[in-house]
């Protein structure tokens, strides 16, 4: 049995060593020349990590995981904290810490896992069809594959979600930009192991620490899509923006490089109804594309590598597989993607009132609410 995996991202090559685990031999196949990471950092959360656990990965999260022991919000005028307190209740139950990786060393030492050799890059897809023997993709240099299956991890521009679903669905402007990248640790910005995020406004000015002394920093403005901005006005376009703010926010626009800074307009997509066709699966941001605000985006991939390969262990027949497969993921895929909206839409302003609403909130917050909130996003992966 052989599988064609359509993309070496983080979903692609989780799948791929997923696939391995079970026996079933893969062709992983990447649409670019050299594997260029978009975002500067990710977060790994507890369910992600038990997920690189679990397909012999977690030597990457533990070396590269940054030491992130306490969350805090702060006032954006002030910087006097609003909530400030330990994750500890979190990883003592979920059974691992969150850890914040830069994209780059996961995604490069995830290829190095699987092997770059056996990555066949510049291979861009441009349709697949299907019958009773099989798979076969084409690719835009005029070649071809042929497999027992096809896992299309080939990112929230998917070329082969079409074929699964019927049709292209839209993709839906969350209403804000991000700007992100990395600075070295300052704790005169924030605390080194200490999630901190100023808040107001409708935006948000969030530091994560990462591996090697770095802060993963990111920006969010509610913002009309398509404005004419880059890297030469990015240091005074986020000037602008924060005006007023505390001297930390300051100081880290003041630190931060323009020319290795992130402007990305952030979009979903609303949830389908179904991840499966035949003997092809969608997987990662080809099956669920998400807002970041929950920073499950790249857990919710590793995920679907673990159930695709548990269901294929399970399964000798491949259809019944992936409908297995589908069946476990369709409603946790939905949910992710939902309560990510939802909390775009609170954190930056969609309904003012209901944003104000929160902020008071936070005034109030203990840690409890909080924990609990990220315990039950958590506990709902395939290894509790």
């Amino acid at each position: 049995m052989k599988a064609l995996v359509i993309g070496a991202g983080i979903g692609g090559l989780s799948a791929a060593v997923a696939l391995k685990n079970a026996g079933i031999a893969c062709e992983v196949y990447e649409a670019v020349k050299e594997i260029k990471p978009v975002g500067a950092a990710i977060s790994i959360w507890p369910n992600g990590v038990k997920c690189m656990r679990h397909l012999g990965m977690g030597k990457i999260i533990d070396t590269h995981g940054g030491p992130m022991n306490f969350l805090a919000y702060k006032d954006y005028r002030s910087a006097e904290d609003m909530t400030q307190f330990s994750l500890a209740p979190l990883i003592e139950q979920a059974g691992e810490r969150p850890s914040p990786v830069v994209r780059s060393f996961l995604q490069g030492d995830m290829l190095d896992f699987w092997g770059r050799d056996a990555v066949q890059f510049d291979k861009r897809v441009t349709r697949a069809e299907q019958n009773e023997n099989g798979v076969t993709v084409w690719f835009t240099d005029g070649t071809s594959a042929q497999g027992d299956m096809l896992i299309a991890a080939d990112g929230s521009h998917s070329a082969l979600r079409p074929h699964v679903l019927g049709f292209t669905p839209e993709r839906r402007y969350a209403g804000y930009v991000n700007w992100n990248g990395l600075v070295e640790i300052d704790e005169a910005i924030a605390p080194a192991e200490q999630w901190t995020t100023f808040v107001g406004e409708g935006k948000r000015v969030s530091l994560m620490p990462v591996a090697d002394g770095r802060f993963y920093f990111f920006f969010d403005v509610p913002l009309p899509a398509g404005l004419a901005e880059d890297r030469s006005t990015l240091r005074d376009d986020l000037t602008r923006y924060f005006d007023g703010w505390a001297a930390p926010v300051q100081r880290l626009i003041a630190a931060l490089d323009p020319q290795t800074t992130n402007r990305i307009e952030i979009h979903d997509i609303e949830p389908f109804e179904k991840l499966v066709q035949g003997k092809v699966a969608l997987l990662g941001d080809a099956a669920h594309s998400t807002t970041p605000d929950i920073g499950q985006g790249g857990c919710a991939a590793m995920e679907d590598a673990v159930v695709l390969g548990a269901c294929l262990q399970e399964h000798a027949d491949i259809e019944t597989a992936l409908q297995h497969y589908e069946q476990q993921r369709c409603e946790r895929v939905r949910d992710l993607v939902l309560k990510a909206r939802k909390r775009c839409d609170i954190t930056h302003g969609k309904d003012m009132a209901l944003t104000q609403a929160w902020y008071q909130e936070l005034q109030q917050e203990s840690g409890e609410h909080i924990i609990s909130g990220l315990y039950s996003t958590i506990q709902g992966g395939p290894l509790g």
